[in-house]
């Protein structure tokens, strides 16, 4: 197969990978800030934490598809093609590194071991997500479909 030459770049890649990574991050913080805060239960701060990042992660491609001019439910449907698998494989990896981290989902809000467990779940999530990405957006698909919205 020649379909090299068609990829995407490995700095493409990153770039989509890292705005997936912002509205997942902000989107898991949140949720298990809320869900530490509102003393839920493990199971449903991690359901709370995903569904945050899919809201931000979707968010912040919506906030820059409206800015092109496309109407709301338009720019919906560039999110949900764009993000859907990045937020999702990024979602999966970076609970399983939680809850396999020993003490990680006990830990609180004020520990050392919550915040790195956090931070290395969201580190590996992002290492695995990127060649997800790249080979998305070599096929024309994840945000090469944003990528056709922008007007730089």
């Amino acid at each position: 197969m020649t379909d090299h030459q068609h990829g995407a770049s490995w700095s493409t890649a990153i770039q989509a990978t890292l705005h997936c990574l912002t509205g997942c991050a902000i989107g898991e913080v949140l949720g298990v800030v809320l869900g530490t805060a509102f003393g839920l239960h493990n199971a449903a701060t991690v359901v709370l934490a995903i569904v945050l990042a899919f809201v931000f992660g979707y968010g912040l491609t919506m906030r820059g598809v409206l800015k092109s001019g496309l109407t709301f439910s338009a720019a919906f449907k560039v999110a949900l093609a764009a993000d859907t698998v990045s937020i999702a494989v990024m979602e999966i990896v970076d609970n399983l590194v939680i809850v396999v981290v020993p003490g990680a989902m006990d830990a609180g809000l004020a520990t050392a071991l919550f915040w790195l467990s956090l931070l290395f779940s969201l580190i590996v999530a992002f290492v695995i997500t990127v060649p997800v990405n790249k080979w998305m957006i070599g096929r024309g698909k994840g945000h090469a479909v944003v990528h056709a919205h922008h007007h730089h």
